[in-house]
């Protein structure tokens, strides 16, 4: 039996959670015992999202196979098994460049290249060539019903119900059914409206996925169906959730894979959702929490830290903590009064970044965590943050910086990568991908991984300068690991301090609610223990406080505190 498909749209509004609704139908499908893979279409020109601004785009995604790629395959990759890889996103941009590669090329023998069936092919050659080996392919098609740049992508799951067959594709409709306040009721229009958009291009939803704050009625139900010719019982409610991580659960509880299967005429065991019904009961349910300030410069808009956020979280979990994250502008820490901002946090941690901008923030954050003990995460552009400060305010280097930040350093202890040199195109060209490091033995990172050989994702153009290996390790500084042939710096830290570490990959990218990433386990357990500890510092201190001032009182004054 070939693959089948299930196409995910969207419609009224954009942010409506295509993503997660495709992870969540993967990890359902997957709970039955179907092998599930998930693929991702942008709309957009651009060849992929590497060189556009966190603030449009969020999260840029790093794969093994060095694909920078959107945040939904981040989402993907948390909620099935499914490895993403660079055939696991595709944009508007690579389908033209794919196009007109091959008409310079004469491939397309003289013929008027167009958008049917050119284009449509191509994007049909691009879901085929992730079937293999599969039960079920997920398609998540980016963008609105009704945007001019998705029709080509319309039109070619269009065709491929004609070519594939009824039973082997699904058509899932994400919509907003909004609540009116005013009036006090749901309103079913904007869905009839997107699904109008979408029969007059010859799509008709086998499914519809009703965004909502509330559970819909069965009459809801009943109006919706009526009016968008499908079954009542393919009227699904995608409530507002607390929790990401409750969406494949509400979902169940909707039946979603059940007519997910009714339409494909598949038969399956029963799901398993056991251990995301014990999750989501951890994170209801936490002993503690940590407070951890997160100082980045892209602060205003979170889904550019969208991994490192949910790694937090599971790093949380594994201990059965909240994790309550603070974000920290960078660049407010340049002014007066900086130390206020960070007091009382349990972690810091500095995340990556490119340019110059919030860096003496950063640098301030980073002597706070190491002056005074705090635990503190260094992750790519936070570990040579992390190597700058230390080769400034303890190794004595005048000056010490990144040559992306001042070229004309004295010290240059961060430099460009030695194979970029002379290279100024930012697309792609940056050490990506997964890659090994040999890890020194009884370290922080050694005692978390429980291994010394791992394997990690990196996205960076800037490396150690192993010329000032020497000094900074003799004031104290431990290179703790290395690539195997001993060319790159992949981990730093400080051995006299509760828990100080800077790595240059990105492990936020390999951390999963069911398998949280060592490195978060590590530091979510380092902050518990200091937070802990500075808990019962400050218990003495208030003893002595209102010892002190029951000693003041007179004894009307005592009388007055007295309970009642």
């Amino acid at each position: 039996m070939g693959a089948k498909y299930i196409f995910v749209t969207g419609g009224v509004v954009s942010s409506l959670g295509k993503g997660l609704a495709s992870a969540s139908m993967g990890c359902l499908l997957e709970a039955r015992g179907l092998k599930v893979t998930l693929l991702k279409f942008d709309p957009y020109l651009n060849v992929d999202p590497g060189t556009m601004s966190p603030f449009q785009h969020g999260e840029v995604y790093v794969t093994d196979d060095g694909a920078e790629t959107d945040l939904d395959l981040g989402h993907y990759e948390r909620f099935t098994h499914a490895r993403m890889l660079r055939d696991n996103n595709c944009t508007a941009g690579r389908i033209y460049e794919t196009i007109i590669t091959k008409e310079r090329r004469g491939d397309y023998l003289g013929k008027t290249v167009q958008v049917i069936p050119h284009v449509t092919n191509e994007i049909k050659s691009a879901i085929r060539k992730i079937s293999q080996d599969v039960d079920v392919v997920i398609v998540e098609v980016g963008g609105t019903v009704g945007d001019i740049e998705s029709l080509p992508f319309l039109e070619a799951i269009r065709q491929m119900r004609q070519e594939q067959g009824r039973d082997h594709v699904v058509f899932v409709h994400l919509t907003l059914v909004p609540f009116i306040n005013t009036s006090g009721e749901l309103k079913t229009k904007p869905t009839q409206h997107s699904v109008k958009e979408l029969r007059e291009i010859g799509i008709q939803p086998d499914i519809l996925l009703c965004r909502t704050d509330r559970y819909l009625s069965a009459e809801l139900k009943a109006k919706i169906a009526l009016f968008c010719s499908i079954s009542e019982e393919a009227v699904i409610t995608a409530k507002d959730v607390g929790n990401i991580y409750e969406v494949p659960l509400v979902l169940a509880g909707e039946g979603l894979d059940t007519q997910i299967l009714r339409c494909m005429k598949l038969e399956t065991p029963e799901r398993n959702m056991q251990p995301w019904m014990e999750l989501v009961e951890r994170l209801r349910h936490p002993a503690d929490e940590v407070s951890i300030g997160i100082v980045g410069k892209y602060v205003e808009y979170q889904d550019s830290y969208k991994s490192l956020n949910e790694a937090l979280a599971h790093g949380g979990i594994a201990h059965n903590l909240k994790v309550n994250v603070v974000w920290v502008e960078a660049e407010g820490l340049e002014g007066e009064n900086w130390h206020e901002q960070l007091a009382g946090f349990d972690g810091i941690l500095v995340p990556g970044g490119f340019g110059k901008r919030g860096i003496p923030g950063m640098l301030r954050g980073i002597e706070f965590a190491r002056t005074r003990k705090v635990p503190y995460f260094g992750i790519c552009l936070g570990m040579q943050c992390a190597v700058i400060e230390y080769a400034r305010n303890v190794a004595g280097l005048a000056g010490a910086d990144s040559s992306e930040f001042d070229p004309a350093t004295a010290h240059r202890v961060i430099y460009k990568l030695r194979e970029l040199r002379g290279v100024d195109e930012l697309g792609g060209t940056m050490r990506l991908g997964a890659w090994t490091a040999a890890l020194k033995p009884g370290s922080f990172a050694h005692q978390a991984y429980g291994g010394l050989e791992i394997s990690e994702r990196h996205r960076h153009r800037y490396e150690f300068n192993r010329e000032y290996e020497d000094v900074l390790v003799a004031n104290g500084l431990d290179i703790t690991g290395n690539t195997p042939d001993g060319t790159y710096v992949e981990i730093v830290e400080i051995r006299d301090h509760p828990w100080f570490l800077g790595c240059q990959f990105h492990p936020e990218f390999k951390s999963r609610p069911l398998a949280p990433h060592p490195l978060f386990k590590g530091f979510i357990g380092a902050a518990y223990q200091y937070r802990k500890q500075r808990m019962a510092a400050a218990e003495p201190a208030k003893d002595v406080a209102a010892t002190h001032k029951a000693t003041a009182m007179s004894p009307s004054e005592m009388k007055s505190e007295a309970p009642r």
